[in-house]
């Protein structure tokens, strides 16, 4: 009976430190980013909301403005309220 020879295997198990390292830079970088997109995404949700709720509030003031002086523009910035006859009053100049 002859003895069997092992084979053995001369595929490499892994990859060299030099290898490895070079790709743990590319790689880390990447789930950095990742990481911070998804914070973004997050704080983007949360300012949205934020906005939501203003603008149901504006719109709160705005109901408010229209019963106490009718439909009228008002001015953000200085607080004039124009009439819609001051409108038709300045095309007839």
């Amino acid at each position: 009976m002859a003895k069997k020879e092992e084979v053995v295997d001369l595929k490499p198990t892994n990859i060299t430190e030099e290898q490895l390292k070079a790709i743990q830079e590319i790689v880390s970088p990447i789930n950095q980013a990742q990481m911070e997109l998804g914070r973004m995404a997050t704080q983007k949700h949360a300012i949205l909301h934020q906005i939501t709720k203003l603008q149901e509030s504006l719109q709160e003031e705005q109901v408010a403005l229209e019963k106490e002086y009718g439909k009228v523009n008002i001015n953000i910035q200085d607080g004039t309220i124009q009439y819609p006859e001051d409108e038709q009053a300045n095309t007839e100049d």
